[in-house]
């Protein structure tokens, strides 16, 4: 992906953003005046309690990118796994929402970065049988970059997302999706493409069932749980999870994330609202 030279940095806002709602937190934290640096990722990750370890028990810690041909063990996942350091470019959106993302759910990354070291260590490859990514890592990349944790109380409205009803779900059960329903960027990848959201931007929604008493919690206990919830599923499904577990989400039907949706019409373009049920 290309980096941004001398990103523009309007951290206002991302805080009037609901597509960044996860990140607000850690995003107040920062500095107004100047893109984040890797000193203040690690400001963050230093003041946070309890602290962050990779799976191996290894702390993390965020570093300046390794450059030229690397061996295994210093390749981006390896390394993660290996030493617990996560690499960043300067000055660039994707790595800063990679970072921000492993504040934000350090569980869940622990176990999405473990899928990748063992698929990559070769252990999925037979079980793959097609490639050397394999199934599971195919899973992880779409989670990583373009994940969107979908917290549910009403397995008919899980039934809708599942089936691409998006007039009836967005609209004619937009208040139930509202009291029931709860969307979670998680994919760093598609935290970069909301800096310009544009109709047709979509995660890879992987539903998550819910109580509806966690709608009354914090925004803060709302990420505690689903971070562990999604961890512990990463882990038990360590070989099954696979990439038709997920569902496509168009984030700008999600009811109060674009101001045009507060219409009927919005949801007619079924260039973004796509029909259809898989197989």
């Amino acid at each position: 992906m290309r980096t941004e030279q001398n990103p523009e940095w309007n951290r206002e806002a991302l805080l009037q953003s609901p597509l960044f709602a996860p990140l607000h937190p850690l995003l107040a934290g920062l500095g107004a005046d100047s893109f984040p640096t890797l000193q203040d990722c690690n400001a963050l990750l230093e003041a946070r309690a309890p602290s962050i370890a990779v799976q191996n028990g290894m702390p993390l810690k965020f570093v300046p990118q390794q450059q030229g041909k690397l061996s295994f063990e210093a390749q981006y996942e390896p390394r993660c796994y290996l030493t617990g350091e996560v690499q960043m470019r300067a000055d660039n959106w994707h790595d800063l929402f990679n970072a921000l993302v492993w504040l934000a759910f350090p569980a869940t990354k622990a176990a999405i970065n473990a899928r990748h070291y063992r698929a990559l260590a070769g252990a999925d490859v037979a079980a793959a049988g097609r490639s050397q990514r394999g199934a599971v890592r195919d899973v992880n990349t779409l989670l990583d970059e373009s994940g969107v944790i979908v917290a549910c109380a009403d397995v008919k409205l899980a039934g809708l997302l599942v089936d691409f009803k998006w007039r009836e779900l967005f609209w004619q059960r937009r208040e139930r999706v509202t009291q029931s329903m709860g969307f979670y960027l998680l994919g760093h990848g598609l935290y970069e493409k909301s800096l310009r959201p544009y109709v047709g931007i979509t995660g890879q929604g992987l539903l998550v069932s819910v109580g509806q008493e966690f709608f009354a919690m914090t925004p803060a206990r709302q990420l505690e749980k689903l971070d562990r919830l999604l961890a512990d599923r990463l882990v038990i499904q360590e070989s099954s999870l696979g990439t038709r577990d997920l569902c496509p989400v168009p984030l700008l039907g999600i009811p109060g994330w674009a101001s045009e949706n507060n219409c009927e019409r919005y949801y007619d373009n079924t260039a973004y609202f796509r029909p259809g049920r898989r197989s």
